[in-house]
């Protein structure tokens, strides 16, 4: 698949901050990668440069496809409210992202392994699909035979409950997907109004 496994550090620079979490090489590097990155002589980016580098900031935090991305926007515009809001909404709502969220993977990539190699079940059943969106209500849980799974386990000690929008069962080892989450409740620093300036033009 067309998706990004190299230097994640280098990314992180390129935006200039830690996308994927604490990082300890981009804290000793945080300027842009490449020959003249520290140079404080940069070229004025254009508008479009903006926009463009905020969707791909988005892609890369969640680890969502261009594909995937356009069409998960068409959905939130075809909804009504705040279509950047929305976008981020259904962006939350992902399986992989849940995963992540609940604590049962310490990042989106190893949630997305998780999901991919069948040890995670959405209403009882088994689902291997990344992408699949969760509805409210929705219980994501770990699959019988894989709750004794040492990576499992090890991410779940370390689990904090700081979103308000899931609700977390340790004795089940599984979570609800209560609601999707206001703006202001997703951590994340990702300007989507510039997003949707971007697939507007």
């Amino acid at each position: 698949m067309a998706r990004y496994i190299g230097p994640k550090t280098k990314i992180a620079r390129k935006f200039g901050e830690p996308i994927y979490g604490p990082d300890k090489s981009y804290e000793k590097k945080n300027y842009p990668p490449g020959q003249h990155g520290s140079s404080k002589r940069r070229k004025k980016m254009s508008e479009y440069g903006i926009q463009l580098q905020e969707k791909q900031k988005a892609k890369y935090t969640y680890g969502v496809l261009e594909k995937q991305f356009k069409n998960l926007f068409e959905k939130a515009a075809n909804k009504s409210g705040i279509t950047g809001e929305i976008l981020l909404q259904l962006i939350e709502s992902r399986l992989d992202n849940l995963v992540y969220r609940f604590g049962i993977a310490p990042t989106r990539n190893a949630a997305r392994q998780l999901v991919s190699h069948r040890h995670i079940t959405v209403n009882g059943e088994v689902v291997n699909i990344p992408s699949y969106l969760v509805k409210e209500g929705d219980i994501v849980g770990v699959r019988e035979k894989s709750k004794s799974l040492e990576a499992i386990s090890t991410s779940l000690e370390g689990r904090v409950n700081r979103y308000p929008w899931i609700e977390w069962d340790a004795q089940k080892m599984q979570g609800k997907f209560m609601s999707y989450p206001s703006r202001e409740d997703i951590p994340e620093t990702i300007k989507e109004q510039l997003i949707v300036e971007l697939y507007s033009k």
